[in-house]
């Protein structure tokens, strides 16, 4: 049988680890910045960390205060 479910369990557990260590990250990240819209985004969808990942790493970052 090609599709072996013990396998896929391995998978699933591994995808949904990865999705809540990167989301958690996010989130705190968001809630600290005081963006809601972003917080409330990556409650609501879930991107297997895809999202968070990009928030954290490019959308997340704190701009530098106007002078």
């Amino acid at each position: 049988m090609p599709f072996d479910l013990g396998s896929f369990g391995l998978v699933f557990w591994f995808v949904l680890v990865w999705s809540m260590v990167w989301k958690g990250i996010a989130l705190w990240k968001a809630g600290r910045n005081g963006q809601l819209g972003w917080y409330v985004a990556m409650f609501i969808v879930n991107t297997a960390g895809i999202l968070e990942i990009l928030y954290i790493f490019i959308f997340g970052r704190k701009k530098a205060p106007v002078a």
